[in-house]
């Protein structure tokens, strides 16, 4: 039977950079996924907005490392991974939105995130053309920005593959073997392996896997789509976020809607539904695209005659407070990597590296040591994420 220091499940956007840094502490690792190839679950669903912007500490912290990983990327290994540096603009359509976002702000702050509020003559240069009648007032954080998760992903995987980290692809997990409360095997349909830990990054379907080492974690998938247009002439790169609720009795209400312009020109948008449609259903709707565009031409009337190419869904991987379920739980050697609530692309990096320095036995500061008690399973989930 192969032996490994570590086996994750899951091969996407927590799983994949937990592998490269795994492998470069000198973990023999081994990633078990039950798709064909890396980034096949939700991460290729993901638009590419990586921020800090946050209104949790350990939500900015970690965010902020993961922005200084793929912000370097290019100039350490050489891939092209469609890193932009735009920032995000969060807008509000009356007072009570603005006032909320310059309290966040304050509380931003105080954790060392680089953010502004601005007025709308600051935001009609950000985002030229934006509906001045509807938008009062709005933050910008600068240091965030967006990437290809497909090409980001792939990066990591290709490097962690150069150091020695192994990927079984095809291949779905069915057991976890416990003895004396320790971890000591993992079982595939094709394979066992013995391993000292196990990480548990399965994504939307996390909540399976937690199941057989007995614990029972708080993570149920949502469906969520999202649409990009045929490239036009760039005229702005932040991303745009409009926290204003929205009540369509025809198509269906939602809680935001946020957009960016890639570097090739198109413009890749997504909404957030209210009530939350919840389960595995990855088949798109009719009624998504009335129901965005809407919010989109009212925001920025421009985008009044671009073409859509195409839309898609995928899952978010939700919790009762927004915020992810990281670190150790259950039997001795099982970690959790789990519930990132659609922000896996902009949290991995960060959290993967935590989780792999804490298997390896290095000391951790103490903002690494918060965020695995902010984090924690056994945490008070009524505290929620401001800006989830």
């Amino acid at each position: 039977m192969d032996e490994y220091d570590v086996i994750i499940i899951g091969a996407g956007s927590i799983g994949v950079p937990t592998a490269l840094r795994s492998i470069q502490n000198g973990l023999k690792t081994l990633i078990l996924e039950a798709l064909p190839s890396v980034a096949q679950g939700d991460n290729k669903h993901a638009i590419g907005g990586i921020r800090a912007t946050h209104s949790h500490r350990s939500k900015i912290w970690a965010s902020q490392r993961s922005i200084e990983i793929f912000s370097s990327w290019k100039e350490k290994y050489g891939d092209e991974i469609d890193w932009e540096q735009g920032g995000y603009t969060f807008v509000a359509s009356d007072e009570e939105e603005n006032n909320f976002l310059m309290e966040m702000v304050k509380k931003q702050r105080r954790y060392g995130l680089a953010i502004n509020h601005i007025d709308i003559q600051q935001i009609k240069k950000l985002i030229p053309g934006i509906n001045e009648n509807y938008v009062i007032g709005g933050t910008y954080s600068p240091e965030d920005g967006h990437a290809s998760p497909l090409l980001a992903l792939n990066a990591f995987y290709r490097k962690a593959v150069r150091l020695g980290a192994v990927f079984h692809f095809n291949e779905k997990v069915i057991d976890i073997i416990t003895q004396n409360n320790e971890i000591i095997e993992v079982k595939s349909e094709k394979n066992s392996y013995k391993t000292d830990y196990v990480i548990n990054a399965a994504g939307a379907f996390a909540k399976n896997i937690a199941r057989m080492v007995g614990s029972d974690v708080p993570v149920i998938p949502e469906s969520h789509e999202a649409g990009i247009t045929e490239p036009i002439k760039q005229f702005f790169s932040t991303m745009v976020v409009d926290i204003t609720p929205v009540k369509d009795p025809i198509f269906g209400d939602s809680q935001n809607s946020y957009f960016y312009q890639t570097k090739e020109g198109q413009i890749i948008f997504c909404i957030t539904p209210d009530p939350p449609i919840l389960g595995t259903d990855k088949r798109e709707t009719s009624s998504f695209l009335p129901q965005v565009s809407k919010r989109l031409i009212r925001l920025l009337p421009r985008l009044n005659y671009v073409k859509i190419r195409r839309t898609w869904r995928g899952l978010y991987p939700m919790t009762p407070d927004g915020n992810p379920i990281i670190g150790e739980a259950g039997p001795n050697g099982y970690i959790n990597a789990i519930g990132l609530c659609g922000q896996g692309f902009m949290l991995g990096p960060g959290l993967g590296e935590l989780l792999a320095d804490m298997i390896s036995g290095k000391k951790l500061s103490i903002k690494s040591r918060t965020i695995l008690e902010d984090f924690s399973l056994d945490r008070d989930f009524s505290q929620k994420e401001k800006l989830k």
